[in-house]
């Protein structure tokens, strides 16, 4: 079994594990206070050394911030959200994305966070103006209490926008670089690559779609082909569809979202586990997909 890669996001100066954590499931009811503590412990010892979460994930950053206690924090990078929290939704004002972290601070139990993404703004050019969440972020850059700044939406739009700020460090963009979906590689990938600025490739499940459950024929019938080839040919959908956004030609990180120890151990068996150059070749024929 293949180990994770080191890899840079962009020319932050980080260099995790190529497989992130993400902590949305540890802070729903799915997961409880020590599903979350033994899961992020076991993620950090295989590995997975860039943990994400979010104001917005129930109480992920309560658990995550349990976890990280007793020296665990100074063995990953930390990254958290603005714009999410219940109380201040899509609020990108200097004082709501200052009272977001400084809250985040409070709950993961730290005094840095390596980064901050502005989350889901339905209108990006609010938390980019003046005065609003970009501004505040980088005073409290300059301040010492955050790393980096990134953003975190899906519109490609934007992304470029965010990027072309040149304050904007990482992208996190999810469900549009996949098995199912590749349109990230020709409008965010390349302008990161040539704008020097971080990739994280999340929800490379597809929002379940490619975790290996049956998905929907009636409702994703390209998603529920490739299942269905993948128990034809003996093979997982999830560790194809893990090293494929491993694969992306990207200075950053694939990032996926367990609830307990054993999806953990799940997805770091289907992000080294070995796939032959036959099967790929194979799906490549059927679905013009590849590494």
């Amino acid at each position: 079994m293949a180990e994770l890669q080191t890899r840079k996001i962009g020319t932050t100066g980080m260099t995790p594990k190529a497989l992130g954590l993400g902590c949305a499931w540890f802070g729903s009811s799915k997961s409880s206070d020590a599903d979350a503590i033994e899961g992020i412990h076991h993620a950090i010892e295989l590995g997975m050394n860039y943990v994400d979460t979010s104001p917005g994930y129930g109480d992920s950053e309560r658990r995550v911030g349990l976890a990280l206690s007793g020296g665990w924090r100074d063995r990953i990078y930390l990254q958290t959200k603005t714009g999410t929290h219940p109380e201040r939704a899509q609020d990108y004002s200097a004082v709501g994305t200052r009272w977001s972290v400084e809250n985040s601070l409070r709950l993961l139990k730290t005094d840095y966070l390596d980064s901050v993404l502005i989350h889901d703004p339905s209108d990006i050019a609010v938390p980019l103006s003046a005065g609003h969440a970009l501004d505040e972020l980088l005073k409290m850059k300059e301040e010492g209490r955050i790393g980096h700044i990134g953003i975190g939406c899906r519109p490609h739009e934007f992304h470029r926008q965010a990027i072309e700020t040149g304050h904007i460090e990482i992208v996190l963009t999810f469900l549009d670089y996949t098995l199912l979906d590749q349109s990230a590689a020709q409008s965010t990938m390349p302008l990161a690559e040539e704008r020097g600025v971080g990739i994280i490739l999340a929800s490379i499940l597809g929002m379940g779609r490619l975790s290996g459950t049956e998905p929907d024929p009636s409702r994703d019938p390209l998603a529920h082909a490739m299942w269905e080839w993948c128990i034809d040919h003996n093979t997982r959908i999830r560790d194809l569809a893990a090293q494929y956004c491993l694969a992306a030609k990207i200075e950053g990180i694939v990032m996926t979202g367990p609830c307990n120890r054993r999806e953990v151990d799940e997805i770091y068996q289907a992000a080294t586990r070995e796939v032959s150059e036959e099967i790929w070749e194979a799906f490549d024929s059927r679905f013009h997909v590849r590494p």
